[in-house]
């Protein structure tokens, strides 16, 4: 039991009170106060690396200061991860992460890190659905019905390839063919294009990679997706179903970004920078660079991103104990 609050002592703590707001809010009006580090964990040209150079050059122009995107790729991500919880806690380093932050901890042994207690989520800035193209070499496959049929009839009849163990499209046909009831053999590559690569050339009968990737190869008549894995139709793949509208509600695998820091971001900043990246989401240039890339814009407050993180640890977590997925 506490005891009670004497006058005095009352004024006091409204004072100190007062004095740490007042501290954070100067903070926050002296942020930023040099250029900003935005670590991207994958190679120069892929999908997040375009997110966030779009985002960036929006964020530079609100908050006053460059915004400069460092590529380090490798590890699955934890390379960039390492580098960011390294990273001082003054809004100055940020990184645009996706799926792997709620996957790794649970997919490398011991965990690299803990997104609870590692980071600070900002905000949730977009997804784009993973898909399930076949090629030539799925024949009397031209519709998801059909491949579950024949994945049913012959158990690990049908194989898919995926970007590698442990990425986000092979996590989402792992995730799917529990949903579906089925066994696929999955084949890992070393990226999207060389699993692409090898569906077009009859190795593999299907493939698991995000929206963006296939695009060209559908518009040329050489692949087909048969579902996109997100709760609403892609803008670049109109015509495709989603796996909701093929018998799967309430499933959805979708590759999704957000900005996080490092642990002991002060509120003021979060708040700042909160703010700045919605206005750069509702800006023509980023919404038409994550529509083109078969996604969607996905602004909201800074819970929506620490609600999906835990959600999202807590599936893959299950799915990569129980079937025993190992990294690359």
């Amino acid at each position: 039991m506490s005891l009670p609050t004497s006058p005095p002592r009352r004024r006091w703590l409204l004072s100190a009170s007062w004095l740490v707001m007042a501290s954070g809010t100067a903070h926050a009006q002296g942020y930023p106060s040099r250029p900003i580090r935005l670590i991207v964990g994958f190679a120069p040209g892929g999908a997040v690396d375009i997110i966030a150079r779009a985002v960036g050059q929006q964020l530079s122009a609100s908050l006053g200061q460059s915004v400069v995107v460092e590529n380090r790729p490798g590890a699955g991500t934890n390379i960039a991860m390492r580098a960011l919880i390294d990273s001082a806690p003054d809004g100055h380093t940020l990184m645009l992460t996706a799926n792997s932050i709620a996957a790794n901890p649970s997919l490398y042994q011991p965990a690299p890190f803990d997104p609870a207690r590692d980071v600070t989520p900002i905000s949730l800035v977009g997804r784009v659905p993973v898909v399930i193209a076949i090629g030539s070499a799925a024949a009397g496959m031209d519709s998801l019905a059909r491949l579950i049929t024949a994945s049913k009839a012959t158990p690990r009849s049908v194989s898919y390839g995926s970007p590698g163990n442990g990425s986000t499209p092979h996590l989402a046909l792992e995730l799917f063919a529990r949903a579906a009831g089925i066994e696929l053999t999955h084949v890992p590559y070393k990226g999207g294009s060389p699993a692409i690569n090898d569906v077009l050339a009859g190795h593999v009968q299907a493939v698991a990679v995000n929206a963006l990737e296939v695009q060209p190869h559908v518009r040329a008549g050489r692949l087909r997706v048969l579902a996109v894995l997100s709760p609403t139709r892609s803008p670049i793949f109109p015509e495709v179903p989603t796996i909701a509208e093929s018998g799967f509600a309430g499933f959805e695998a979708s590759v999704w970004y957000g900005f996080i820091g490092p642990a002991g971001l002060p509120a003021p900043v979060v708040t700042a920078l909160h703010a700045a990246i919605q206005r750069a989401l509702a800006a023509p240039e980023v919404r038409d660079r994550l529509v083109q890339s078969g996604g969607e814009v996905l602004p909201g407050p800074v819970e929506r991103l620490t609600t999906l993180i835990a959600s999202e640890r807590a599936r893959y977590e299950s799915l990569i104990r129980d079937a025993r997925i190992k990294p690359d």
